[in-house]
């Protein structure tokens, strides 16, 4: 009852009314069904208005009822999403704990290039020893061909 609709063709009609009146009156005062004051519109009016508030008073109380719903779905709603934030802050409030026992990318890189520095110092004393040892076998090699015996069993010497 409250479109632009309807309150536009209700204009449409009151108009139609007092003006087909009010024409009538002038041609004759029997002719008018409703002669000025327009009580019979005014009783009209009365009727539908004594219709109107009770259905305008339950679409406010389905409203009402529609309100009150949607209202709880949404303290529903903010409580879980509340649930969710609050667990997702305790899940990372415990990855911060955990990350401070994990060693980070820095840590990591330097204790790799201090392990690659001891690796290379021990393969460079590694490499120092195998040529030592290979000098030392070369002339214990070169001793043992000095001092061994010739076919005939004598050092040659």
């Amino acid at each position: 009852m409250g479109s632009p609709k309807f309150v536009l063709y209700m204009t449409i009609f009151v108009v139609a009314w007092i003006s087909a009146n009010l024409i009538l009156a002038g041609i004759s005062e029997k002719a008018a069904w409703d002669p000025y004051p327009f009580i019979l519109l005014n009783l009209a009016f009365s009727t539908q208005a004594s219709y109107s508030a009770p259905l305008i008073m339950l679409a406010q109380n389905r409203q009402d009822a529609r309100d009150r719903v949607v209202a709880e779905q949404d303290r529903i709603r903010a409580e879980r999403n509340l649930a969710d934030t609050e667990y997702l802050a305790r899940e990372i409030a415990g990855l911060r704990l955990a990350l401070q026992d994990v060693a980070t990318r820095d840590f990591v890189r330097s204790e790799l290039r201090d392990m690659l520095e001891d690796l290379r110092a021990e393969i460079a004393a590694d490499a120092a020893n195998a040529s030592a040892h290979e000098d030392e076998t070369e002339s214990d090699h070169e001793s043992d061909e000095a001092l061994r015996p010739l076919e005939d069993g004598h050092t040659g010497q």
